[in-house]
């Protein structure tokens, strides 16, 4: 059975009709869909299967509470340490679905540095992931580190910076490509 890890951005408050029509396809295929359980992309997510009825997905949870669960689907829970807290709390789940998926969809703002980690994660995975970036509301196919990088030139110079940062962006697209110059 085929699974697809779909997640985005928290920012991401409502799903455009572009984006329910590939979780469409997803569905007509009746993959698995892989969904976390935080706010925004990933419960507009859930907000759109449950109305199409869509049992087959699996929602991970990190920890033993889940967010968000409006299916009432079976869940899957992460364990954490108890001094993981924030980014790196959630993360666990995140990294999760990416070694269970067999592709990606990702709804991304060109902010969101969780959504960026997810694509990373996938792509460390070997996965193919399909971007929708919402500031231009355009789909890109991301298969390896050449793909991602022509899309991280739309972001803004202070985002790739916490990308930077944040994500150590450079080093991990330099695993996944061999050689590459920094983004940032």
């Amino acid at each position: 059975m085929i699974k697809v890890f779909i997640g985005g951005s928290r920012k991401i408050t409502k799903l455009p009709s572009s984006i329910a029509a590939r979780i469409s396809n997803i569905i007509g295929g009746n993959f698995t869909i892989l969904v976390g359980d935080a706010n925004g992309a990933d419960k507009c997510v859930q907000k759109y299967l449950a109305e199409k009825q869509y049992e087959n997905v699996l929602l991970f949870c990190t920890g033993n509470v889940c967010r968000n669960n409006i299916g009432n689907w079976k869940t899957k829970s992460v364990s954490a340490d108890a001094n993981e807290k924030g980014f790196d709390f959630y993360a666990l789940k995140d990294l999760q679905m990416a070694r269970e998926a067999d592709y990606g969809f990702m709804i991304w703002d060109a902010k969101s540095r969780g959504t960026l980690n997810n694509i990373l994660n996938l792509l460390g995975e070997s996965r193919k992931v399909l971007v929708f970036f919402s500031p231009d509301k355009s789909f890109h196919t991301i298969r390896n580190a050449e793909d991602l990088s022509a899309l991280l030139v739309r972001c803004d110079k202070q985002s790739l910076a916490i990308f930077e940062e944040k994500l150590e962006l450079s080093k991990r697209l330099t695993r996944s490509r061999g050689t590459t110059k920094s983004v940032a």
